[in-house]
């Protein structure tokens, strides 16, 4: 039924106003549209809330594949594709930087890795940004804790790792993940990664030479100090 109003409206005032809201109708539907699609972008920039941080939301991406297969690429190319991006670490879940928070939240976000029949041999790093609050000793100890009432089975291991539990603390906010071949791929620091193995290997022979240079010169002052005791002995 019409408003009074709307009964007296000449026919012409009355198609006006349909056009009126046909029209707000149409703008209101592309804005709507706009900002689901800016919603369901595949990488999408958030404010991280620290220096030199740089935080890329994805949508329908496992972020863990994601910057595995990049890293896999360039430690298998040797190609070196960025010039600004020191490491790229995936992000796959995050909650409150408080321990009670973290305990519990861990509890389920290991269970795909760590919880019987599964198990691995894991290490955890921990690093915090803008927080002085969270204590990393107390953090590395609680959650390895919590891998270890998961399944007996799983081991610690520092030098090389099946899983490496990535814990970044930026301001009250805990970002997890478990990533594998973090040895492999130099920590997944992009820089480092597609150094090649020859470069690896002149630099341990430098530093094997240098090792040897001191153990050298070491015998050589024993060598010297002895020989002066003789010659007092003599005297």
């Amino acid at each position: 039924k019409f408003s009074d109003h709307e009964e007296r409206l000449s026919g012409s005032d009355r198609e006006e106003d349909e056009d009126d809201v046909e029209a707000a109708l149409k703008k209101e539907v592309g804005q709507i549209r706009a900002s689901t699609e800016q919603k369901l972008r595949r990488f999408q920039s958030v404010e991280s809330g620290a220096n030199n941080v740089v935080f890329i939301r994805t949508q329908g991406i496992e972020p863990e594949n994601l910057v595995h297969h990049i890293l896999k690429d360039m430690h298998t190319t040797k190609k070196k594709k960025t010039r600004v991006i020191l490491r790229m670490l995936p992000i796959s879940g995050t909650c409150k930087a408080f321990m009670e928070d973290m305990k519990k939240y861990t509890e389920t976000f290991f269970e795909p890795w760590f919880k019987a029949p599964n198990k691995g041999t894991f290490q955890i790093v921990y690093k915090a940004r803008n927080n002085s609050h969270m204590s990393r000793e107390e953090v590395i100890k609680e959650l390895a804790g919590i891998v270890g009432s998961l399944n007996p089975e799983n081991k610690v291991d520092l030098n090389n790792p099946q899983y490496t539990v990535v814990v970044e603390i930026i301001k009250t906010v805990c970002c997890l993940s478990v990533v594998r071949d973090y040895v492999l791929f130099r920590k997944y620091n992009l820089q480092e990664v597609v150094k090649s193995s020859k470069e690896d290997t002149q630099q341990k022979s430098s530093l094997t030479e240098e090792q040897n240079s001191e153990v050298v010169k070491a015998e050589t002052e024993e060598e010297e100090k002895s020989s002066k005791e003789v010659k007092e002995e003599n005297k």
